[in-house]
């Protein structure tokens, strides 16, 4: 595994490595299928295994990764019920916090919003794929805050712990339909238009969520590796 981790002190080690691993899950620096290697990830925390295997089996107990043996441990491979199911509660949810944005955000909030729109575009257009799904899911996540609902944010979170990993596979196949959609979603904040950011943030993940399931027909059809 690449260097993605960083040190941790001795106080909460536990929560620390957790937390790295969830954030990492998050924001898709780790794939469907991708290996998790306890040792490696002590090495480059700087801390004994044990705190990393205890961080991994909440992880596995939470569904988000798969333990085929003791040495053996990956991300979870969502199916395609199971993604079905996962873009259909952020389809509701991700309009509520819209919606809600559109009522409380200020203009400022959503200037910043904007900016980073902005910086996601320049991440695109250099090519820095990684950073681009980064600012993906900080705009995502910017909604709820902007809505001033941390509850919900806290449940979109574990949503994104098993839909992270496969929004980064997807993400350079789904091209313009992953950005596009988002400015629709700042002007309706703008005209603080609740009913327009709703419709604007639902159609940007049906429409950018369209790579993932044909994704999903090609690996039934066994034309791309799952």
């Amino acid at each position: 595994m690449a260097e993605r981790f960083e040190s941790v002190n001795t106080e909460s080690k536990g929560d620390q490595i957790y937390a790295q691993l969830a954030q990492a899950l998050v924001k898709g620096q780790l794939l469907p299928g991708e290996r998790v290697k306890i040792r490696e990830l002590a090495l480059q925390m700087g801390t004994s295994v044990t705190p990393v295997r205890d961080a991994i089996l909440r992880l596995v107990q939470h569904g988000v990764l798969v333990m085929l043996s003791p040495r053996d441990i990956r991300v979870r491979r969502l199916t395609l019920d199971e993604y079905l199911e996962i873009r259909n509660i952020r389809v509701e949810l991700e309009g509520m916090a819209a919606s809600q944005a559109a009522v409380r955000a200020t203009a400022d909030e959503v200037q910043r919003l904007a900016e980073q729109v902005q910086q996601n575009e320049e991440a695109v257009r250099r090519g820095d794929i990684a950073q681009a799904i980064a600012l993906n899911q900080d705009f995502h996540f910017a909604l709820c805050q902007l809505a001033r609902m941390p509850l919900l944010s806290d449940i979109l979170y574990g949503l994104w712990l098993k839909m992270g990993p496969l929004i980064a596979q997807s993400y350079s196949e789904g091209g313009r339909s992953m950005i596009d959609h988002h400015y629709p979603v700042i002007e309706a904040l703008r005209r603080n238009d609740p009913h327009a950011a709703r419709v604007a943030i639902q159609t940007d993940l049906l429409s950018g969520g369209q790579s993932i399931y044909e994704r999903f027909g090609r690996v039934e059809q066994g034309m791309d590796a799952p």
